[in-house]
């Protein structure tokens, strides 16, 4: 793979290379056009996708940022856009064009005042990991291998104006409308900034590390501050196949348990204990190793839960309160789903859609054992997903409701099923997790 030697970091750059990307688009349609003459719709419309998608994530990558982890976030979307996409915008996860060596040095100097050679017995020239925010280098100090996550120059810099030019793609990503839409994009750019501070993601880590480190079949790596800065952090290195090359070998199903149960575990501890949660639940950042123990590798977005989103949140999980009326409206106001503005016709129309989601979405909580390789429960996730994606055709109606906390929460989710769908986990046991915050209070 080619690397990169300089990264557009100016608004008119950046909105340069989105606008290449717009004009191959254009082209593509009138292909189309031409193909539905000579091929039939489903055909046609296919390769569309296709070359739309390839158009697109050709743009996205050279640019690198928050432009490239939309893409990231929506190929965890497989309900809502077309498998093109999702296929596609997947490789951001962890396979895009590398930095040069050159720029990476360039880097060292200016937060360490020295190449990384001055700063390790190794250093790998060539990444061996690239995503949308950094890329990692292979290194040894002192007999350890260590990970070395450098973030690309102008990331930070660029995220405003970054999310205004996609802005249309979060849009539809998040099913809300233009208008009354701030909080939610706050929401998303604090995340970004959060996620290009690596000294707090350095902190995070640790923390995190440290809270989960008893639960059972599960390894983090140690970190090392003093060879990390707010650019740059260095870990153990982690030997291990990434998640997705494991869901694709064959296994016995008592591995894949394994896997599951530790994946459900650390994420339910994580949000009931800990009340802040790894929010980017995606392959990338997961590894499993030789003895099927789950390796965490990445920390850079996490999600604080209030208190005040927290308990309705996880009450409407319960099924009784689904069912009681005077209850499940409670929460719904509470949650800023319901408005005291509403008319009937909306108090009516969104309870009915919020309680067919919540029924859905809420079933693994209901029942001790969970088979989350159920072809028939993720297929319900689909249908119900794409009848929610064509809100916005309704007119006259806003659609944007719920907390800006559901956004994450939900992404959360969204992505914790999907891996445990993936790695076709069976017998989960739903709150298993519960021994370990005992042992840890004792």
């Amino acid at each position: 793979m080619k690397t990169l030697n300089k990264i557009p970091t100016g608004k008119i750059e950046r909105t340069g290379s989105l606008l290449k990307a717009g004009a191959k688009i254009g082209v593509n349609y009138l292909k189309y056009y031409g193909n539905k003459i000579a091929k039939d719709e489903t055909e046609a419309r296919q390769i569309l996708n296709e070359n739309n998608a390839a158009d697109i994530y050709d743009s996205l990558k050279e640019m690198k940022g928050s432009a490239l982890k939309v893409a990231q976030m929506l190929s965890m979307e497989k309900n809502i856009l077309p498998q093109a996409y999702v296929e596609k915008f997947s490789l951001s996860q962890f396979s895009v064009p590398p930095l040069s060596g050159a720029l990476v040095k360039k880097t060292f100097r200016k937060y360490f005042g020295k190449n990384p050679e001055a700063m390790f017995d190794e250093f790998s020239q060539e990444s061996v990991n690239a995503a949308s925010i950094g890329q990692v280098h292979k290194a040894k100090k002192n007999g350890q291998e260590l990970a070395v996550k450098i973030q690309y120059p102008g990331v930070r810099e660029s995220i405003s104006s970054d999310l205004k030019m996609v802005k249309p793609i979060a849009l539809k990503m998040f099913n809300i409308q233009k208008e009354g839409s701030e909080s939610y994009f706050h929401e998303v750019e604090n995340k970004l900034f959060e996620e290009t501070d690596y000294n707090l993601e350095l902190k995070r880590s640790q923390q995190i590390s440290d809270a989960c480190s008893h639960l059972p079949n599960l390894k983090f790596p140690n970190y090392y501050p003093e060879l990390s800065c707010e650019k740059i952090i260095t870990m153990d290195w982690m030997n291990g196949k990434h998640f997705s090359e494991f869901t694709k070998e064959d296994h016995f199903q008592e591995n894949l348990n394994k896997v599951g149960q530790t994946l459900w575990d650390f994420y339910m501890y994580q949000m009931h204990f800990l009340k802040q949660v790894h929010a980017d639940p995606h392959p990338g950042n997961f590894l499993v190793s030789e003895n099927k123990e789950l390796l965490v590798i990445d920390f850079g977005c996490i999600k604080e839960i209030p208190a005040e989103f927290y308990t309705p949140y996880f009450e409407l999980a319960k099924a009784e309160n689904l069912k009681n009326p005077e209850t499940f409206r409670l929460k719904l106001y509470q949650l800023e789903i319901l408005r005291h503005d509403d008319s009937p016709e909306e108090q009516e129309f969104f309870s009915q859609l919020f309680y067919e989601l919540l029924e859905l979405f809420t079933r693994p909580f209901n029942v001790e054992i969970f088979d989350f390789s159920d072809e028939g429960f993720f297929q319900e996730i689909a249908d119900l997903g794409q009848r929610y994606a064509k809100l916005n055709d309704m007119k006259g109606m806003n659609v944007n409701r719920g907390s800006k906390h559901f956004i994450y929460l939900n992404r959360t989710f969204f992505g914790l099923y999907n891996m445990m769908h993936d790695v076709r986990a069976k017998d989960i046991k739903i709150n298993n997790y519960k021994n370990f915050i005992q042992h840890n209070a004792r």
